[in-house]
């Protein structure tokens, strides 16, 4: 967009985007650093988000915030993408750039920064349940976070290993997998577990053996009540981190990004509980 009398825009793409509250969170944030832009939420079946992004590119968006399977489907759309959706296979932001629609891929420095907030990963060893997007991303965050160990463990073993052989490519952090069971056995050398159990496909059943009162243990879940894991870690006083945490850090990175403005993570946290409940 030239012209200042213009709003600048930002939009959801969502398959599903009902229910989803990146427009709430950011017209908090947009309320708060007083710019007068405007947040659509828009429903875009996968099959049409080519066209979808074409809009945005054509009508000067600054940008969109990616939900659902679109997320994988943008990538191929982009005249650009960051080391991190590259190494997750993933945009859940593109942003307009001079150069043209640059994607990023934030949801594993959200989950690093709510981890940062209660402890510094750097020399952990990291179990990370789930190598769909958010489990690469999450891997690549903690491995550059200077993590020694990623143990990863995904129902699907030729995603668990596809994960494991990116990981040691990176060359700064060990990696192996573990089988996945319905329950699985935290190792004992583990100090922080990350549950990032892809959405796509019916949710497993699954419960973690061994939560210890010395764990950090992290759940992407977006539930108002606590998920399965975070009421097992509690129960045995582990830190906890859920995923009301590791969302409201993922927005105010996503918010950064489009507007340059820093946005009060607790002020999106209290948002997001008000948007839930």
């Amino acid at each position: 967009m030239t012209s200042p009398a213009l709003q600048e825009i930002i939009a959801l793409l969502g398959a599903p985007a009902a229910g989803n509250p990146a427009q709430y969170l950011h017209e908090r944030g947009l309320e708060a650093a007083g710019l007068d832009w405007r947040f659509l939420t828009l429903e875009v079946e996968p099959v049409r988000l080519a066209d979808a992004i074409a809009g945005v590119r054509a009508m000067g968006f600054r940008g969109c915030v990616l939900w659902g399977p679109l997320r994988a489907a943008a990538l191929p759309l982009v005249d650009a993408a960051s080391p991190a959706a590259s190494f997750s296979l993933a945009a859940s932001l593109i942003e307009r750039q001079p150069s043209g629609l640059f994607a990023h891929m934030t949801d594993g420095r959200g989950a690093l920064e709510a981890v940062r907030s209660h402890v510094d990963p750097a020399g952990a060893r990291v179990l990370i349940l789930g190598a769909g997007a958010a489990g690469r991303a999450t891997a690549l965050e903690f491995a550059l976070a200077g993590v020694t160990e990623i143990v990863v463990c995904d129902r699907d073993v030729d995603r668990a290993a596809a994960l494991v052989e990116a990981i040691a490519r990176l060359d700064t952090s060990e990696a192996v997998a573990i089988p996945w069971q319905s329950a699985i056995e935290i190792p004992e050398r583990v100090g922080i577990v990350v549950s990032a159990i892809p959405t796509e496909g019916p949710k497993p059943a699954v419960e973690c053996l061994g939560i210890r009162n010395d764990l950090v243990v992290a759940d992407f879940a977006l539930v108002p009540q606590p998920s399965p894991m975070i009421a097992a870690a509690v129960r045995q006083g582990a830190c906890t981190i859920d995923g009301l945490d590791i969302h409201s850090a993922k927005t105010a990175i996503d918010f950064q990004t489009l507007t340059g403005v820093e946005v009060d993570t607790d002020m999106l946290r209290e948002a997001l509980d008000e948007y839930l409940s």
